[in-house]
């Protein structure tokens, strides 16, 4: 097991603590995971640091120790860490699975009756009526076996990402536990009463009091605490919250949570120190690769492609790093798009693919704070962004994009096309280097990272036209560069062998991207960019 290296307060406080490439305090990468996972289940973002905070205060309220404390601040910020490794079971047996999550979650604690209904009425939404009947009857009938095995293995994933993060074997068996219940009616193992690790009693309150809030105010919080008591939850426990509900919620539902989450940490912050950061960061990008099958170490290659990408592209030691770092994480926000899209064998619909543009801003809103997470989910974010500004989720254009953007992108690229995914077999690596050059001459991928990646992949670099001013193709050099030489549109669509109005498509394209809105215009900056035919056609 790894062992953290533990240092004082007044030592984490430092300015620069949290940004040394060296060293991140454990509960800000833990932190980060947590809001990763409330996408991961649909709830509201910060629910899981809420959550923690209201079950430190808890334990403080009942008089306990700072090892119990520490136990339940880790168990509430990792509790849901497990949730992706059954997500894509999940979709085939409930459609959108974030959905069904988000509606089981005010009836977990509740009766069974609660929970099948909250299931039933969210599976498949949107589903033929018909077909739907048919397919909620099938799985009510495995729903059962189904949630005994999908908690086991959701405790099991969740374990073993403590073990790597260096948390102790208490708060590890403690994780195995979060979906028992006080009245031995919970999964997989069927414990009850005291046989309930106490951190996970209080836990368990403390999350269903914030989603309660969440729907109906203090008010119902209590008074769902108070009728699960002796059910679902701990009655000492219980009671505990509804005598102290006021002071236990108070300054959670504005701004500054994450500070008051980092700032409840019993005892004295854990670091991680050295290749421990990067261990922790590689839990977050398993965390997402769990998703489907077909993505299953992608982020841990990816990584690795674009370092030793950046090496050939002779970045410093530090961007290297950094691009590595970057790849571990890239894709953690595609946790907040269901599985069944990621797993369509077909083409996406106009909604499931506006769904799929979000994702990387995810992965930014996830890895926000601090500020080294913040630097790498500047670098991840943009890995779907492209030269001429059709990427996502920004359209981010090239002057808005660094050489580690680029390498990304690349990087990413060319890892997924030698992946197998639903719609379609794995490339060939040769066909992969052949597809990557095809971006470069579309002006989508910069010239300099596909050769860099190329190089690191063991491919050669081939004939790469070099980079387009303004994110130009070919294609519309060639119609700026005869549009310059004095050609009407029908005769440049003569000399292309394109239609006139695929011309005047062209031309309005990159008039768009060079900033111009005249033929005289466009003239000049073709001269200046060495863009214009030199001699004349027509005459």
């Amino acid at each position: 097991m790894y062992v953290l290296r533990v240092v004082g307060v007044q030592a984490s406080s430092r300015s620069d603590a949290g940004l040394s490439p060296r060293r991140l305090r454990a509960a800000e990468l833990i932190g980060a995971l947590s809001l990763a996972t409330d996408l991961g289940v649909g709830e509201p973002l910060e629910h899981g640091l809420r959550t923690t905070v209201i079950g430190v205060r808890l334990a403080e309220s009942l008089g306990l120790g700072e090892s119990d404390r520490r136990a339940v601040y880790y168990v509430a910020l990792l509790r849901y860490a497990g949730c992706t490794a059954e997500s894509h079971l999940d979709a085939a047996l409930f459609g959108d699975e974030i959905a069904v999550r988000a509606a089981m979650a005010p009836a977990l604690f509740g009766s069974r009756a609660e929970l099948l209904l909250a299931v039933a009425r969210t599976m498949h939404a949107g589903e033929p009526a018909r077909w739907r009947a048919v397919a909620v009857a099938r799985a009510l009938v495995q729903l059962r076996s189904s949630f005994r095995k999908g908690a086991a293995g959701h405790c099991e994933v969740t374990q073993a990402h403590a073990l790597r993060l260096g948390l102790g074997t208490e708060i590890q068996a403690a994780l195995g536990d979060v979906f028992e219940r006080w009245d031995g009616n919970g999964w997989p193992a069927g414990r009850r009463g005291e046989q309930v690790p106490l951190p996970v009693r209080l836990m368990q309150v403390a999350e269903d009091a914030d989603l309660q809030h969440g729907l109906g105010g203090l008010e119902r919080a209590v008074s769902v605490v108070r009728r699960r008591a002796g059910a679902a939850f701990d009655p000492e426990v219980a009671d505990a919250f509804c005598r102290a509900a006021p002071e236990l919620l108070d300054g959670l539902y504005g701004a500054a949570v994450w500070e008051r989450a980092m700032a409840v940490e019993p005892g004295e912050p854990a670091m991680l120190e050295d290749e421990l950061v990067d261990e922790g960061l590689r839990v977050l990008g398993d965390f997402a690769d769990l998703t489907i099958p077909y993505t299953l170490g992608h982020s841990a290659a990816v990584a690795e492609l674009a370092a030793a990408a950046g090496k050939h592209a002779g970045l410093d030691l530090g961007e290297c790093v950094a691009l590595r770092r970057a790849g571990l994480v890239h894709n953690v926000g595609r946790v907040a798009v269901t599985a069944s899209i990621w797993n369509k064998p077909g083409p996406l619909s106009p909604d499931e693919q506006e769904r799929v543009r979000l994702y990387p801003y995810y992965t930014e809103r996830v890895l926000q704070r601090p500020e080294l997470l913040r630097s790498l989910g500047e670098i991840a974010s943009r890995q779907q962004e492209r030269l001429d500004g059709s990427g996502y989720p920004r359209g981010a254009a090239a002057g808005d994009l660094s050489p580690s953007h680029r390498i990304l992108a690349a990087a990413n690229a060319y890892q997924a096309m030698v992946e197998p995914r639903p719609h379609r077999p794995a490339h060939a690596r040769s066909r992969a280097a052949q597809l990557l050059r095809d971006e470069v001459r579309a002006g989508r991928l910069d010239a300099t990272a596909v050769a860099a990646v190329l190089e690191a992949a063991g491919q050669e670099a081939g004939a790469l036209s070099p980079p387009r001013p303004a994110g130009l193709t070919d294609r519309e050099a060639e119609v700026l560069a005869l549009l310059a030489s004095g050609l009407m549109t029908k005769q440049i669509g003569q000399r292309l062998g394109i239609s006139p109005k695929t011309v005047d498509q062209h031309i309005q394209n990159l008039y768009a991207k060079i900033g111009v809105s005249t033929r005289a215009a466009a003239t000049l900056y073709a001269t200046r960019h060495g863009l214009a035919v030199l001699e004349p056609a027509g005459r």
